[in-house]
């Protein structure tokens, strides 16, 4: 099932907000390769708030297996929107989410930071 939530976070200098995440708040980190950190995250929370209408979010839920993945959430009533594609990083599908839109799902196939 779903084992993580990758969380993007879009920066003018990302150098600048990598060393924040890095020194400041001192959260471990793994390189996924020419110094892009991949940071991991604390324990986190899901909020669902009511909307007017639906944004635009950067939100991929990780898994180990897509495929078993997959199969367990469409036995749970899971729409898939789109099919398995190989995006190099990993293999990526998504899936509807009722009343907001689409997410990513996602079987990492770079270093991840929720495992040290």
């Amino acid at each position: 099932m779903i084992t993580g939530l990758h969380t993007i976070v879009y920066a003018d200098d990302a150098e600048k907000a990598r060393a924040f995440f890095r020194d400041v708040l001192e959260l471990p980190s793994v390189d996924a390769g020419d110094g892009w950190l991949i940071f991991r995250a604390p324990p986190t929370e899901l909020a669902i708030h009511p909307a007017e209408t639906t944004g635009t979010n950067e939100l991929y839920l990780m898994c180990d297996d897509i495929e078993v993945t997959i199969a367990d959430l469409t036995q749970k009533g899971v729409e898939f929107t789109g099919p398995v594609t190989d995006q190099g990083w990993g293999l990526l599908t998504t899936l509807r989410v009722p009343g907001a839109g689409t997410l990513g799902l996602y079987e990492p196939r770079h270093p991840v930071a929720i495992r040290p």
